[in-house]
């Protein structure tokens, strides 16, 4: 009987490893696609009138080198713009930048609204639906407080939008991380999987079906459309549930050549679970089919399994040495290649460490259904957040 069993066990083990060497493959020609699609955007040039844009950045606190982050949207090489940050209590942190901001570049138009109303859990949105009031144009970019951009990030996210068939552009990034464990492990996910996993998406759906919080460029009246934020003001994963209703609208959603950065926080040990945990369970309750498959990508477990299964027989080796292979050139050729992220081969070596953590994480998600943002405790219910008292 316990031979029978350790049979199943090595099969199982075996599919996981054939299963995420297929994922892994899948991710190299993504990744090869959006390099070839990249050096073709380039090749060509702007539309010929690019419209005036109105940036939406809400705020809540500092993140690191936030005022840099602040500074690249102020240095555009765009004709124009205006840039609005909100915020909810006007004794936030964040206000200080924005002051300097201003002083700093008195020619940009550059506003700050203290929104009055808390209009559901997701304080974000709900102040993004304030800050509308105050947009003049007809053309939005709302992206995270941390992101950093070129000086053509303008002009490249919104020329797709010349296409009336386009309703969304979205962008990749990449991290750039403090010193700590947690922040390294956190940028080297971001660019060795969960960037992968929008490439991937990507081509087996035929495009994207949702947007990243990196970057929502979008017109006005597409989000009219679909009721404004206030529809989406209790849910996690706000940039998803945009992008998905107004791909919903028979839009198309763009994922841009461009590529972002956020600087990422020192993260400790329990400040990268919490946020690791907080993302996979958004993500579980937005795309759980997809969640789920989640499991079949985990290659490096399933060969460590195959390995301990077959008593380290020399083919099990083989085996891991394969999937380990295919997994570094992952990393290699979305972070390196496609993000253009330098600090990747130098972050390999922690890359057993971090895969093996994931599925740590993958499994926790389906123990709870609470999640930590911003210092707050949410309990998450088929996407939807509710604030639970401290």
């Amino acid at each position: 009987m316990m031979h029978f069993i350790g049979r199943i066990f090595q099969i199982v083990a075996l599919l996981g490893c054939v299963s995420s060497s297929v994922y892994y493959l899948l991710c190299l020609w993504s990744a090869a696609g959006f390099l070839r699609t990249r050096k073709v955007v380039r090749s060509g040039g702007w539309p010929q009138s690019l419209p005036p844009v109105s940036i939406l950045k809400p705020l809540k606190g500092t993140d690191p080198d936030i005022y840099e982050s602040f500074r690249s949207h102020c240095q555009q090489d765009y004709p124009e713009y205006e840039i609005i940050f909100g915020v909810s209590d006007p004794a936030d942190p964040a206000v200080a930048s924005v002051e300097q901001l201003q002083n700093e570049f008195p020619q940009r138009s550059i506003r700050l609204l203290v929104c009055p109303n808390i209009l559901g859990a997701n304080v974000k949105v709900s102040n993004l639906e304030q800050m509308m009031q105050l947009a003049r144009y007809d053309h939005l970019i709302v992206n995270d407080s941390d992101i950093r951009v070129e000086r053509d990030y303008m002009r490249r996210v919104i020329a797709p939008l010349a296409d009336e068939r386009v309703g969304m552009v979205t962008c990749l990034y990449r991290g750039v991380p403090a010193p700590t464990l947690g922040s390294q492990l956190e940028a080297l996910g971001i660019s060795s999987d969960f960037c992968a996993g929008v490439l991937v998406a990507q081509q087996i759906e035929g495009g994207l079906r949702f947007g990243l919080g990196s970057t929502l460029a979008f017109r006005r009246k597409d989000l009219d459309r679909i009721g404004g934020f206030h529809p989406i003001v209790d849910f996690l994963a706000d940039d998803y549930e945009l992008g998905r209703r107004i791909a919903a609208l028979g839009l198309k959603v763009v994922l841009s050549e461009v590529v972002v950065e956020t600087h990422l926080p020192a993260y400790d040990v329990r400040g990268f679970f919490d946020h690791q945990l907080r993302w996979a369970r958004g993500v579980r309750d937005a795309r759980l089919a997809g969640y789920v498959g989640l499991a079949s990508t985990f290659g490096l477990l399933w060969a460590l399994l195959d390995l301990i299964a077959a008593h380290a027989a020399p083919w099990s080796w083989t085996v891991l040495g394969s999937v380990f292979v295919l997994r570094v050139a992952v990393a290699v050729m979305v972070g390196k290649s496609a993000l253009q992220d330098p600090r990747v081969p130098a972050q390999l070596w922690l890359l057993p460490t971090r895969d093996l953590l994931a599925v740590f994480v993958w499994i926790a998600s389906f123990a709870g259904h609470t999640v930590v943002w911003r210092g707050e405790t949410f309990a998450l219910k088929n996407g939807r957040l509710s604030r639970l008292k401290p």
